[in-house]
């Protein structure tokens, strides 16, 4: 029954504070939603037994990618951003369209079929740890998405180097 209790808190804080960094006006509020945001998934992420996705979830996200969101919300002039108006006229169709995709959502969650078990069985992974488990799968079968998503990040970061960069006077 508790870790029932602690699951549905996590879950539901994690949804409340998502809805809350989407929908402050402020920027700097919203930044901050995602840090309490980032400390709740990597409380579930301990509660879950997954020691190492929670060392890297306060690390890598609410250290290092806060930090940048952070910077990039200092540097930007948000003043004129936050007097406009957020609600335009279209928000009755997207209501029914954020309803609609929520149904559908929801039929696609109680129609998943528990396929066949993996390799890495409750044992396996406490006897070889989490960690071992981890990099195994990611560097062998998860080879090719993984290098993908580097590519990716490579191509970001070489465009917003691009970006920054002030044209020198000649």
């Amino acid at each position: 029954m508790l870790p029932k209790l602690f699951f549905g808190y996590f879950a539901a804080a994690i949804v409340l504070l998502s809805i809350l960094v989407i929908t402050r006006r402020n920027a700097v509020h919203s930044v901050l939603w995602m840090l309490l945001l980032f400390f709740h998934i990597a409380a579930l992420y301990l509660f879950l037994n997954a020691e190492f996705l929670t060392a890297v979830q306060l690390i890598i996200y609410a250290g290092a990618m806060l930090v940048l969101y952070l910077f990039v919300v200092m540097l930007l002039n948000l003043k004129k951003e936050e007097g406009v108006s957020r609600f335009v006229d279209f928000w009755p169709n997207a209501l029914v369209i954020a309803l609609a995709l929520l149904f559908a959502i929801g039929i696609s969650v109680r129609a998943i079929v528990i396929g066949p078990t993996g390799g890495y069985s409750v044992d396996v992974v406490k006897k070889a740890g989490h960690t071992d488990i981890l990099g195994r799968v990611l560097y062998t079968e998860y080879l090719f998405p993984f290098e993908v998503v580097s590519v990716v990040l490579l191509v970001a970061i070489i465009g917003a180097i691009v970006l920054a960069k002030k044209k020198l006077k000649t």
